[in-house]
């Protein structure tokens, strides 16, 4: 009998979840038809709400957003708004933060979780997935004895988006041939969903660990 009820979670729970996260995006879109006039709604052509209709609005409003501020026009206003709200000084602070996170993370030309790195932590001798997000900014590379050091970032299982930032030197990470797609769901399914092997070049296997320094002895 236990067998049966575990083989039916497994079944099941997944599917519920990912209904529940899908309905939970679509609700929270299509509250962007509030910005639309009450005769253009779909329940005064229809008479009902129909569910969808805002992931449509959404994704038209971005596309019409994205055209508009990639021209000079476009980008002079997206300039001079900008201005206006580092004028305001809560909004200034909330904006210039997430604005710069955002950009970090969506921009085409960023390095953030551009790849999976194989790291020891939290002590040597114990290795995890981490992410690359950079590099470290330059006050703080020159105060470090290292200056060849990369920025990380070390999710938790199995929840990602909390975790640890860390900057570590670069002889010290490993990096995995694994996408960034495949490592979220190696952490997330807390290592029992193994992306596919690979072969990497000069044979098949992991890339070798790199050499540690010694640390048994004190500072002399």
């Amino acid at each position: 009998m236990r067998k049966y009820i575990v083989t039916g979670l497994l079944i099941w729970v997944p599917l519920v979840i990912t209904i529940w996260v899908l309905n939970l995006i679509v609700t929270t879109m299509d509250q962007t038809l509030q910005l639309l006039p009450e005769r253009w709604h779909p329940h005064t052509f229809f008479g009902r709400d129909i569910p969808g209709v805002g992931v449509v609005l959404t994704l038209v409003v971005l596309v019409i957003t994205g055209l508009l501020a990639r021209n000079i026009i476009g980008e002079r206003l997206v300039v001079v708004w900008e201005s206006m709200l580092g004028r305001i000084p809560i909004v200034r602070s909330i904006y210039s933060s997430v604005k710069q996170v955002s950009d970090t993370i969506l921009s085409p030309n960023g390095q953030a979780f551009r790849k999976a790195l194989l790291v020891q932590y939290p002590r040597a001798g114990s290795w995890t997935i981490a992410f690359q997000t950079g590099t470290p900014a330059a006050e703080i590379r020159r105060r470090l004895v290292d200056s060849d050091m990369v920025s990380v970032y070390v999710p938790t299982t199995p929840n990602p988006t909390s975790g640890f930032f860390l900057m570590l030197p670069r002889a010290e990470v490993v990096e995995l041939e694994m996408s960034v797609d495949e490592a979220l769901k190696y952490v997330v399914s807390m290592g029992t969903v193994a992306p596919g092997d690979r072969d990497v070049a000069g044979g098949a296997g992991a890339p070798p660990a790199p050499a540690l320094p010694d640390r048994s002895s004190g500072p002399s």
